[in-house]
């Protein structure tokens, strides 16, 4: 192993030579000639700093590298055909994956009259979507380089490296393709990826497709999208229950927004019960007929929704599994993963759920909550409707969910645990779901979040630790911020650690992390967080609270944030003017929850902090804030507790 590892490096420094020319203009030849086996651990110090400084235009280069020392190698397993015997030729698991993938698809009747539809009609037209020469030469000089080219092979380096010369010809071909309504051949065939979603490898219903397509194509998906989503924003056409997929929305808002009603109820006394709801292959069965009807009755020009409906139409796909080719089969439904368009169209068609819902419902692309109190049978008969009512409109639009994976959590101590059905089938009742990546329990805990999110933090720093050599500061850093600590502070500000027993388990992960740097290891924690200019993970969860809590009063999360804050009415000269309402609470659980346990810290910042214009105006203000603060301070004087 060591021996293929130095011949990639020899390769790669001759790479390194070619374009760093200046930093091996002296060694090269001894260097490269007389590089052993042996020398790979004086090489890597070397390697490193010059791979870090192309990874700053090429990512992909540092990742590569990182996933090349990974035990375990992911891919398509060996699978298990129809007829219940394995098979590990490629061929004939790109074969099993096609057919398995056509299966799902939605077949709908000759024509929709009579058709029922429930999306509010509009006479309006879309922002018009003639594209300039300009804008397509700047889309060209923004094309990632790294990407692969789709079926057409048309590498996008091509397309970004000709910027200037093809923006002419690109411009003609796509106003004639906007203005027909015609899409070609080309922009509608796709070369699909199975990426393993989870459980066994070896069922293909455990892989998800993901379509390679054409790059040029993309670049007017990238025109069409952005016109729509100025059109749907004037007209607030999205509806504010839907996170995913749309600018200044999360996974965090999601759950922040959703979680705060359960929260609150809970800490009024009050039961509630939530239903988790998830659709079969939503993206590959959405029907195609039914999917305009909604786009034309939003008011979108008609010339997009010709364009939107010839895209659709007649669109094949191969699967590729390690470079092996399935045969091309026809796309009849769904609108594809991977593409620019596809995220868009399929919240477009969704957007009509919550129509007629009492119950409150909250919706992530197609990972849909019900949500409602409940404090008698009757309660429960009103969410039993509301059910009923979702899966009607699963019928009705040739969309189905998924029984089994559909379950029901009854929060709260005098919860008469009602039980639900869904397609004449009784509901699981769960103790603990997997919300958006976030496990959530009962009881609104989150030591097993955190007791999670550390473990695979652990992991991958212990991979770090055997797979990298050098222990230079400017190795280990870039990797801990990149690799290891995304998955400490995902999402964090929704379930932030209470107990000082999670705190210090995520804590641990950073201690280990700082201890990997040359020359930190007999040095206390608090003196390797200043060397290395690092805020401990409990002021780092801190401050986020306040720059997320920033967007909600001040920024780009202003339309969310009118609804989880109050501001304070009064005439106090101290302080700043947007001071924010301090709740009451009852239960711990409501006491650290994002939108009340931050407030008082927010009310007690600084003018100055708080009326930054930007963002980074904000952290910039609020780090000179928090260096010159002592965290503990904060639990101690009750700032922040």
């Amino acid at each position: 192993m060591t021996t293929i590892i130095s011949l990639k490096l020899r390769n790669f420094f001759a790479v390194c030579v070619k374009f760093h020319h200046k930093i091996f203009i002296r060694p090269r030849k001894e260097f490269l000639h007389n590089l052993r086996t042996s020398e790979i651990i004086v090489v890597t110090p070397i390697f490193f700093p010059i791979m870090l400084i192309r990874s700053k235009k090429n990512p992909k280069l540092f990742f590569n590298y990182v996933n090349s020392k990974k035990m375990k190698q992911e891919g398509v397993g060996t699978l298990l055909s129809r007829g219940g015997t394995l098979v590990d030729e490629n061929g004939e698991k790109a074969e099993i994956l096609n057919s398995y993938f056509s299966s799902v698809y939605t077949s709908e009747e000759p024509d929709n009259e009579g058709f029922p539809c429930n999306m509010p009609s509009s006479s309006n037209l879309a922002t018009d979507a003639w594209v300039t020469r300009e804008e397509i030469q700047k889309r060209l000089e923004h094309v990632k380089v790294n990407k692969g080219p789709g079926p057409d092979g048309i590498h996008p380096r091509v397309l970004n490296e000709l910027s200037a010369v093809i923006a002419k010809p690109l411009h003609l071909i796509f106003q004639d393709s906007l203005r027909s309504g015609m899409v070609p051949r080309d922009w509608r065939i796709a070369n699909v990826v199975p990426l393993f979603k989870k459980g066994s490898r070896s069922q293909p219903e455990n892989y998800r497709p993901v379509s390679l397509t054409s790059v040029v194509g993309k670049l007017l998906e990238g025109v069409i999208r952005d016109r729509v989503l100025e059109y749907i924003a004037v007209h607030n056409t999205i509806s504010l229950c839907q996170h995913g997929f749309m600018r200044n929305r999360s996974c965090q808002t999601n759950l922040v927004a959703f979680y705060e009603e359960v929260s609150r109820n809970l800490d009024a006394g009050m039961a509630v019960d939530v239903i988790y709801l998830d659709f079969a292959k939503a993206f590959d069965t959405v029907p195609h007929r039914r999917l305009m009807i909604k786009l034309r009755n939003i008011g979108l020009e008609h010339n997009i929704c010709n364009w939107i409906e010839n895209w659709l139409k007649d669109r094949v796909q191969r699967v590729v599994v390690n470079g092996t080719f399935s045969n091309w089969t026809s796309v009849v439904s769904g609108v594809p993963q991977g593409s620019v368009l596809g995220p868009l169209l399929f919240n477009l068609f969704i957007n009509d759920l919550e129509v007629g819902i009492d119950s409150t419902v909250s919706i992530f692309a197609d990972d849909t909550k019900l949500c409602k109190t409940i404090s008698s049978m009757q309660d429960a008969a009103a969410l039993q409707s509301d059910l009923t009512k979702l899966d009607n409109w699963a019928a009705n639009w040739k969309m189905r969910f998924n029984v089994d994976k559909c379950k029901v959590m009854h929060f709260g101590r005098n919860n008469i645990n009602a039980n639900y059905l869904l397609n004449g089938s009784v509901l699981g009742a769960s103790l603990m779901e997997k919300d958006l990546g976030v496990f959530v329990d009962n009881k609104l805990s989150n030591s097993r979040q955190c007791h999670s999110v550390a473990t695979k933090a652990n992991k991958v720093l212990s991979c770090i630790k055997k797979g990298i050599d050098s222990r230079d500061e400017n190795i280990i850093l870039p990797l801990y911020r990149s690799l290891v600590r995304p998955h400490l502070e995902y999402a964090v500000q929704f379930w932030a650690p209470v107990l000082k027993k999670d705190i210090n388990e995520l804590e641990r992960v950073q201690r280990r992390a700082t201890k990997l740097v040359k020359g930190m290891e007999d040095l206390n924690y608090e003196v390797r967080l200043s060397r290395l200019g690092l805020f401990s993970l409990e002021k780092r969860r801190l401050r986020g609270d306040m720059i997320t809590l920033y967007k909600y009063i001040r920024g780009d999360y202003r339309q969310l944030g009118d609804v989880l804050f109050s501001h304070k009415n009064n005439q106090r000269t101290r302080g700043h003017p947007f001071r924010l309402e301090e709740r009451s609470f009852h239960l711990k659980q409501r006491r650290w929850f994002f939108t009340v346990r931050a407030v008082r810290l927010w009310n007690a910042l600084p003018s100055e902090v708080v009326m930054a214009d930007s963002v980074n105006a904000f952290k910039r203000g609020l780090d000179e804030f928090l260096i010159n603060q002592n965290i503990q301070g904060y639990c101690d004087t009750n700032i922040y507790s």
